[in-house]
């Protein structure tokens, strides 16, 4: 919950993200991760519960989690955390290491070093994203993908997520067996919301690797502190003295 992230400066007054990490954990896949699509007139703020166990080569599974804030204003801008991952039996709050601020209306892309202080900028040529580019069929403006003989595609209907109607997408893919090995099955689920235009809950599993479970908590739908969008004062441009 909001109140169990410590507190901070300004801009961070309502404490989602750039990537995952755990020292020299890998971070989460693009497809395994919350898009905030920039669109203008759905304010909200918002956590993201994550829990993921991670099967190791000696076959053992480490568990571990963290706790992020994502935020979207009335002209669409973002703000998105990325903190780092502790083990699940862990009563300590994740280390915020950066923020992704992105505005659709001038295509600056931010990115702030909460660690170093420091913030860097580009300008994204494309045009900002309206879905999440994960599993597009799953939102009324998505294409259909290419079916496979390996992935086969469900529609689970429509659920709540934290009180928020959303249609769920299922996603199971067959690996065929190799050799005297077993076929391994890979699922996936997006459950979408068209009020929102976001994912507000993603599950994977890969017998392989291991799993996740990205939830979507806590929305408010007021307008966020237009601080969580700017850079702090007190950064400085990266590579500067």
């Amino acid at each position: 919950m909001l109140s169990r992230l410590p507190r901070a400066p300004r801009f961070l007054h309502f404490v989602l993200g750039c990537g995952i990490s755990l020292a020299a954990a890998v971070p989460l896949a693009p497809a395994q991760d919350i898009f905030v699509t920039p669109i203008p007139n759905v304010p909200f703020t918002a956590v993201v519960q994550v829990e993921r166990s991670l099967v190791r080569p000696d076959g053992s599974v480490q568990t571990v989690k963290t706790l992020r804030q994502i935020a979207r204003d009335s002209h669409g801008r973002i703000h998105n955390e990325s903190r780092t991952l502790v083990p699940i039996s862990s009563q300590e709050t994740p280390q915020l290491r950066r923020i992704h601020l992105y505005d659709p209306q001038t295509r600056v892309s931010t990115v702030l070093d909460a660690e170093r202080q420091t913030f860097s900028t580009m300008t994204v040529r494309r045009p900002p994203e309206t879905v999440p580019p994960t599993l597009l069929e799953a939102t009324p403006a998505g294409e259909t993908l290419q079916p496979s003989e390996f992935a086969k595609k469900e529609d689970l209907g429509i659920q709540e997520v934290d009180g928020i109607p959303a249609r769920g997408i299922r996603e199971v893919q067959t690996i065929p067996a190799e050799g005297k090995g077993n076929e391994i099955v890979v699922t996936d689920e997006y459950w979408y919301s068209d009020d929102l235009r976001i994912n507000l809950l993603i599950k994977h599993n890969d017998p392989r690797t291991g799993s996740a479970t990205l939830r979507v908590a806590h929305v408010q739908r007021t307008e966020p502190d237009a601080a969580m969008f700017e850079i702090p004062s007190n950064y400085k441009r990266a590579g500067q003295p």
